[in-house]
């Protein structure tokens, strides 16, 4: 792919030619690789702007049991690089969209209205919703147009997200902004001693390419040119914490990009849920791996650290064009009396049922070079009008989805239900995929064996690859249950 490359200032921008089978391969991050301390080919400077808190979202109204909410998609200009203005796709004007905190087993409805120039759908990401509500690729919200989405939020604790899902621009509209976290708590989470309150913390991390010449936020399928890093909306902040421990939601909201987030001392983080709420166990690890799509709450205990303490978070590896290798820097700023604790059981999942049956799934896209490479499920690119699988209702299926590429990595997701984990290359997952998951990732050549259960809705659901420049090129296929 022949680029251009001009340094303007600190930052590095490169500028790509025509869409090609290389050009679509995610960029990914070698594991076990060093992390360099040089600058990210970035358009801006590192840990210069405060990490942004993202804004919760009041509810317009609380009366009869549902909490009402009102967003509109529109168009605004803010202020990302330093000195520049980027256009932006937004909820409410905000990047990213502001959370909206729900509780188990009360409604929450959003009127969305879309002040876009473009059709957009608003799909809760790991939601167990009614066909009406789920915000399926053709069951768009026209330019001008208003609808209103309705979740009984019935299932437990997890930290859900919604984005744009309008089939063949999904994966523009996410990455121009609209994306933003929806965390749906119950009494089982609340009765543990985790930090809450501002030491519950939401970080959600994606990277971009800009023009960094003025600001404009550049848009092409399958980018590898996305080397700016953003962490709730700015580049390479920094976030004063105390000396104390936090919860901290990680979110990849990435359209491509693998993340393996390392702190800079190779110290500790204690990971304590995944996509669909709590493990059932805590797990101790160096590492967070998150395919886009992917969540993972952990817990890191900052008194372990000095006042004056600067720790970077690192995204381990090199990548696929340049090194994005630091993500935003804690900096211990005060003490803090911490009441918090980690305890040695979190919850109970209870046992799988009996499989009533089997499939197989196969992710493929074009890599050898083609000038419009596509992307396949079962060898068939989507098609709306045609039912790919049968589910009975009430039934638990195993899934066996294999990525069927030499390059180019996947991973897959599943609307209206969490599954469990139950082999990655024919072994046991390790304790970071022990709980619940909507989403898992498949290096090239991997296969890996799941488990869902259909007891909750009936209707057509799609599934699909969440590197949403794969599944607009055709990477989902549909289910009917029922």
């Amino acid at each position: 792919m022949a680029t251009r490359r001009r340094v303007l200032g600190a930052g590095l921008s490169i500028a790509g030619g025509g869409l090609t089978g290389v050009s679509l391969l995610p960029v990914l991050n070698a594991r076990g690789a060093t992390a360099a301390a040089a600058t990210p080919a970035a358009a801006a400077p590192l840990f210069a702007v405060a990490m942004p808190l993202v804004p919760v979202l009041a509810p317009v109204s609380t009366a009869g049991g549902a909490d009402v909410y009102e967003m509109t998609m529109r168009t605004v200009t803010k202020e990302i690089l330093p000195g520049l203005h980027t256009e932006l796709r937004t909820y409410n004007g905000q990047f990213p969209g502001p959370t909206i905190k729900a509780r188990r087993n009360r409604p929450v409805v959003v009127r969305q209205r879309n002040e876009l120039d473009v059709h957009t759908s608003v799909h809760l990401h790991g939601a167990a919703l009614p066909p009406s509500e789920d915000g399926a690729p053709m069951d768009v919200i026209a330019p001008g147009a208003e609808r209103r989405y309705r979740y009984p939020n019935r299932q437990p604790h997890a930290s859900l997200w919604y984005h744009d899902h309008a089939h063949h621009v999904e994966s523009e509209n996410v990455y121009r902004g609209l994306h933003g976290s929806y965390l749906l708590t119950d009494e089982e989470e609340e009765a543990l001693p985790l930090p809450k309150g501002e030491y519950d913390v939401l970080i959600a991390i994606r990277d971009a390419h800009f023009d960094t010449a003025d600001g404009t936020l550049l848009y092409r399928m399958g980018d590898r040119a996305r080397t700016t890093l953003l962490v709730n909306g700015a580049p390479y902040p920094y976030f004063e914490v105390a000396s104390r421990s936090y919860r901290l939601r990680f979110a990849n909201h990435s359209n491509q990009r693998f993340l393996e987030l390392r702190l800079a001392d190779d110290g500790d983080m204690v990971q304590i849920a995944s996509d669909g709420g709590l493990l059932p166990r805590p797990h101790t690890t160096k590492a967070i791996h998150l395919s886009p799509g992917e969540r993972a709450d952990v817990v890191i205990d900052f008194s372990r650290y000095p006042v004056g303490t600067r720790l970077v978070l690192k995204n381990t590896g090199l990548g696929a064009v340049e090194d994005v290798s630091q993500v935003m820097r804690f900096d211990v700023v005060r003490t803090a009396e911490d009441d918090s604790s980690v305890p040695r059981v979190l919850r109970s999942l209870p046992r799988l049922p009996v499989p009533t049956a089997e499939r197989t799934v196969v992710l493929r896209m074009d890599e050898d070079g083609r000038a419009h490479p596509k992307a396949y499920i079962d060898e068939k690119l989507y098609d709306p009008a045609r039912v790919d699988i049968r589910i009975r209702p009430g039934a638990s299926e195993i899934w066996t989805v294999t990525s069927a590429n030499t390059k180019a990595p996947h991973n897959f997701h599943m609307h209206l239900v969490q599954f469990r984990v139950l082999q990655r290359n024919g072994a046991a997952p390790g304790p970071e995929e022990s709980g619940l998951k909507d989403t898992v990732r498949l290096l090239s050549g991997e296969t890996v064996t799941l488990q869902a259960t259909f007891d909750t809705y009936r209707g057509t659901y799609v599934y699909h690859c969440h590197m949403l420049d794969h599944s607009a090129m055709g990477m989902m296929a549909t289910m009917k249950i029922g």
